[in-house]
């Protein structure tokens, strides 16, 4: 049997600030057979998220630092094309938590079957209705708790998790203000998703002065993705008994040393009798199928809407994955190896 080769990009150095293709290089192994229990997968799409950075670092975090050497660590769609176990034949497909690469070998207990004929797009499986549709899922539901009637604010609106959120939020009966980094994204999230109001925070000069103005009775619930200034502002807009959801704080991922809110603004959380949280998509693990169902039901009935930006190439894996940090990709971000 000829020798399959992986190209893989890999962990070299812990990067300072953005990853470089110093810290993140490409080589090519061999890709050896399976052991008992075992699949590989020829990955088809590969997903692009904000958390791979923390990854990449050696701080703690809800998983293990990807360690020197090993693949970057992504959820990953493949097609199997070796078995070594009874629950998996050559051709099915899965989604697995993979690698940076072409080839992904996995153990057969931690693969989800997906059913490529099921009239969903397979890459919807790492986006709306995979990891990114269920942190805003469970993140707004169970962290938020809004109440019909109530003001929700999400930052990184546009993105795959903010965009999702909003359209959660208005589902329950909210009125939903979204922030995002430009006039085409503001406008899609009032157009098209439904949103009451959006921000543009690249031109609107004062962070706290817009979000009292889109927001004239106060936020209830701030679903934050970006921390840094704009948490600093929404704190300040904060009404009593607001809840605030801690999804991720981009905007200090390539930046050492970076300052949280200050303690001046963290005394709203007493003022206002604020709950702040962090939570992780995992917290809420065995609860996946309810919160995929209601996703699905949501989606087919055409209550809720994505968007992707689909990049073809495993080589242009680094250039695609900084995007997520310049605020120019539209939705969920994804590599697709074509077949």
């Amino acid at each position: 049997m000829t020798t399959l080769i992986n190209r893989q990009y890999y962990l070299a150095a812990r990067p300072a600030g953005l990853p470089t293709s110093t810290d993140v290089p490409a080589r090519d192994v061999p890709l050896f057979a399976p052991r008992p229990g075992e699949v590989i997968l020829r990955n088809l799409y590969i997903s692009l998220d904000p958390a791979i950075r923390g990854w990449m670092g050696d701080d703690p975090n809800y998983i293990e630092p990807i360690a020197i050497g090993d693949a970057v660590r992504s959820s990953v769609i493949g097609r199997v094309v070796q078995s070594n176990s009874p629950d998996f034949a050559v051709g099915d497909v899965a989604m697995s938590l993979g690698g940076w690469e072409a080839y992904t070998t996995a153990p057969a207990a931690a693969l989800n079957r997906l059913d490529e004929n099921s009239g969903i797009p397979l890459s919807c499986f790492l986006g709306v209705l995979g990891p990114t549709g269920l942190t805003a899922y469970f993140g707004l539901l169970e962290v938020g708790r809004p109440k019909a009637g109530e003001t929700v604010l999400v930052s990184a609106a546009a993105g795959a998790v903010g965009s999702i959120v909003g359209q959660i939020a208005k589902m329950q009966g909210c009125r939903v203000v979204g922030i995002a980094g430009s006039d085409d994204k503001c406008a899609w999230l009032r157009e098209e998703l439904g949103f009451d109001a959006a921000i543009n925070y690249r031109s609107c000069g004062d962070y706290e002065a817009a979000i009292r103005a889109a927001c004239p009775d106060g936020v209830d619930v701030y679903f934050d993705n970006v921390g840094g200034d704009i948490l600093e502002a929404a704190l300040a807009c904060l009404n009593k008994f607001a809840r605030v959801a801690v999804c991720g704080w981009i905007s200090t991922y390539n930046i050492a040393d970076a300052p949280g809110p200050s303690a001046r603004r963290l005394w709203q959380l007493v003022a206002n009798s604020v709950t702040i949280q962090g939570f992780v998509v995992l917290d809420y693990i065995d609860r996946f199928p309810e919160g995929i169902n209601q996703l699905a039901q949501w989606l087919m009935a055409g209550q809720l809407k994505y968007r992707e930006d689909v990049v073809d190439g495993l080589d242009n894996i680094l250039p695609t994955f900084l995007r997520l940090f310049d605020g120019s990709n539209q939705g969920k971000l994804v590599v697709r190896i074509p077949e």
